[in-house]
């Protein structure tokens, strides 16, 4: 038998058999991400201009559509407009719920990191401002150190004086 030479994915997670198996991780993400847009769908001013025009056209069928046409009659004061609205509201809330939920998490990551980038740059700062420091006492040091001409000059007078000195002592001494 001859063995098979295919390499396995490397992008992919090996499953029973070579299959993929979904995780409850992406089964949660998916309806996360489909929380957010359903939310982010809800908030927009096309959802509610559309949910009045609903309302509204359910209204006047109900209402001036002879009686044999009409399905949620006014004399029942709308109930299953009044149910099909509380369904949407009841499974509308948990869901935006859910979606702000996300939203927190990402946003605390979010602020994490921040954190993080302001610490690393707060060190580097710190790091930075001490280097400076010492190259300016480096600098001072080695402008102290550094002759100009005219400190040369008064040395050498200095010492030409002094040796005019001991010269004439010696003079002196010798005659």
């Amino acid at each position: 038998m001859a063995r098979s030479t295919r390499q396995p994915s490397l992008d992919a997670p090996r499953g029973r058999s070579g299959m993929l198996q979904r995780t409850p991780q992406q089964s949660s993400d998916r309806f996360g991400r489909f929380s957010e847009a359903f939310a982010r769908a809800m908030g927009t001013s096309g959802f509610l201009i559309g949910m009045t025009i609903f309302v509204a056209v359910w209204l006047c069928w109900n209402i001036f559509m002879p009686p044999q046409l009409q399905f949620d009659p006014a004399a029942t004061n709308f109930t299953l407009l009044t149910l099909i609205l509380s369904l949407q509201a009841s499974y509308a809330a948990p869901l935006i719920l859910l979606a702000q939920n996300r939203q927190d998490d990402r946003d605390r990551v979010q602020i994490e990191q921040d954190r993080q980038r302001a610490e690393r740059n707060l060190a580097d700062t710190e790091y930075l401002a001490r280097e400076v420091v010492a190259l300016r006492m480096a600098v001072n040091d080695f402008a102290d150190q550094v002759m100009t001409r005219d400190v040369l000059r008064t040395e050498l007078r200095a010492l030409l004086d002094k040796l005019d000195t001991n010269s004439e002592l010696e003079d002196g001494a010798a005659r």
